[in-house]
């Protein structure tokens, strides 16, 4: 297979070559948007990040990802420099000069800032911290529900690199996605420690079998905030959901499986490692939930 989709797969818009990008308190031009060689971010991969999704005028669940976006800083002893209402403004402000109503995708990147001299120490970091807003018109464009292949890339114990950290540092994960992608699928399933079925290399996964959802435990994948919602819509309407610990055999046999995130929402997935999952199509539990989901953006 070479046709390759991905779950951030979005439609061409000609209106992204002239987007504007928040810089460090500047709103520039795309071809401005730079940093330094010496930015903590390009050079080690030290930093943190969000996507937020606007719909219909508002960015969902903006204080959330907000929350999300210092804890991770606070966690790599990452001073921010803006308070919580100066990162929220500015990413108000991009939306403005941009002219953005819906269907657009928002990256928060925060790094350790500008070194001194080109080495790992964070204390050569003394510039302060640099702050980037890319905001692209992008809405989903998904041909086929997306294949996946298990990959031996694990998602780590906490005291390696903790999964739960939106960090610039996803080497792992882009392992992960070129081992399956050299398999034949789209992205990669990746496992736990102890072998269990856990996540992909860039959303968070869940299966269905007799009308009932599952997903992991939590332990060794992203917060996502995304998949939250999704536990708790299935909490709120009847849905019997469940976090633990399942295998490929388990997920072989589900009737449904579809992934989770800010940019996808919920994406179906047809095929794991050369077997059909259900139909091969979004099944009714996806549909269901992506409606329910709709309603809650939309409200």
């Amino acid at each position: 297979m070479t046709d390759h989709v991905s779950t951030h797969q979005a439609e061409d818009d000609a209106r992204n070559e002239a987007i504007l990008i928040y810089v460090d308190g500047k709103i520039v031009p795309k071809a401005m948007a730079t940093v330094s060689v010496y930015d903590s971010g390009f050079m080690l991969g030290d930093g943190v990040w969000e996507g937020i999704r606007l719909y219909n005028g508002r960015w969902t669940f903006l204080d959330e990802h907000i929350d999300r976006l210092f804890e991770a800083a606070k966690a790599i002893d990452l001073q921010m420099h803006l308070t919580r209402e100066q990162v929220i403004s500015a990413v108000l402000d991009t939306q403005s000069a941009n002219a953005m109503q819906t269907d657009a995708h928002a990256r928060v990147m925060v790094t350790r800032g500008v070194k001194t001299r080109p080495f790992q120490n964070p204390r050569l970091s003394q510039q302060g911290p640099t702050m980037v807003i890319i905001m692209e018109h992008s809405r989903q464009k998904l041909p086929r529900p997306i294949t996946l292949a298990t990959v031996p890339h694990l998602r780590g114990l906490p005291m390696t690199q903790d999964p739960k950290l939106n960090s610039h540092s996803k080497l792992n994960c882009i392992l992960a996605c070129i081992a399956a992608q050299k398999a034949g699928a789209d992205e990669a399933l990746m496992l736990d420690v102890h072998g269990f079925v856990n996540t992909t290399n860039a959303c968070n996964f869940f299966i269905v079998k007799k009308g009932a959802v599952w997903t992991s435990t939590g332990d060794y994948c992203m917060n996502g905030i995304t998949r939250q919602k999704v536990i708790d819509l299935c909490r709120t309407n009847g849905i019997p959901v469940f976090e633990r610990n399942f295998s490929l055999v388990d997920t072989y046999a589900a009737d449904e499986a579809f992934l989770t995130g800010t940019f996808g929402a919920q994406t179906p997935v047809g095929l794991i490692d050369g077997r059909q999952i259900g139909t091969g199509q979004m099944g009714p539990m996806t549909m269901r939930l992506r409606a329910l989901y709709k309603t809650l953006v939309g409200g």
